[in-house]
């Protein structure tokens, strides 16, 4: 092969090698970026480019552009991804205020855990001198204001509850230790006063029996 022939192929090679121009390269990152649910490195953008191609630079050029726009490019980690302008926030959130009004039932027993947790059910109707419905327990789960705790080392292995961080964070206390005293509690009417424990029988009542509303406490 000729010297000819050598450079007719070398350029022919080199062309068909030949990245995109830069504006080219930041219109593809820029379709990537769009596209993905996830933030996108620069080796994957490398793997899906023209050989070539300088992902690194043509981001860098993009980010520019986007700047002071709606939508910015953004590093997550040692990945890239279009965000809403910080300053824009706002305009994406959604608030729904929604009013839960908690049967007496439900507050005493809400109260009881605050105060006594870990505490079983057992100890829960101990404490009211009722049995407490499947119902109340259910509805403060489901309201992420109380969950499972552990299990306590007496015959059976019963179960605890305990208050959540959702329901510390939703009356601003730090801690259950900032909770207010027992008879602040039974001021506000948040625990009615009752008998001593076992001065009643265990069922006496249930829950069930109590359909008195309490309209404003403990009510988002």
């Amino acid at each position: 092969m000729d010297d000819h022939s050598q450079n007719t192929v070398a350029e022919e090679t080199q062309t068909l090698f030949e990245a995109p121009p830069m504006a080219e390269q930041e219109r593809m990152v820029e379709a990537v970026l769009f596209a993905s649910a996830e933030p996108v490195t620069v080796r994957d953008l490398e793997a899906r480019m023209p050989h070539g191609c300088e992902p690194g630079t043509a981001l860098e050029h993009l980010r520019k552009r986007y700047d002071g726009r709606g939508v910015n490019i953004v590093r997550v980690g040692d990945a890239w991804a279009l965000r809403t302008a910080s300053d824009l926030g706002f305009l994406m959130q959604k608030e729904t205020v929604e009013t839960r009004k908690l049967s007496r039932a439900a507050i005493e027993t809400l109260a009881i855990i605050a105060y006594h947790q870990p505490v079983t059910r057992a100890e829960i109707e101990e404490v009211r001198g009722v049995s407490v419905s499947r119902g109340t327990i259910d509805q403060l789960l489901e309201m992420d204001w109380i969950r499972l705790g552990r299990r306590k080392m007496t015959p059976g292995r019963p179960v605890t509850f305990v208050v959540t961080p959702v329901f510390l964070d939703h009356f601003g206390l730090e801690s259950a230790r900032d909770l207010p005293g027992l008879k602040e509690l039974r001021a506000a009417g948040l625990l009615e006063n009752r008998p001593p424990p076992g001065s009643l029988p265990m069922g006496g009542r249930s829950d069930s029996d109590e359909v008195e509303e309490q309209p404003e406490l403990f009510g988002d």
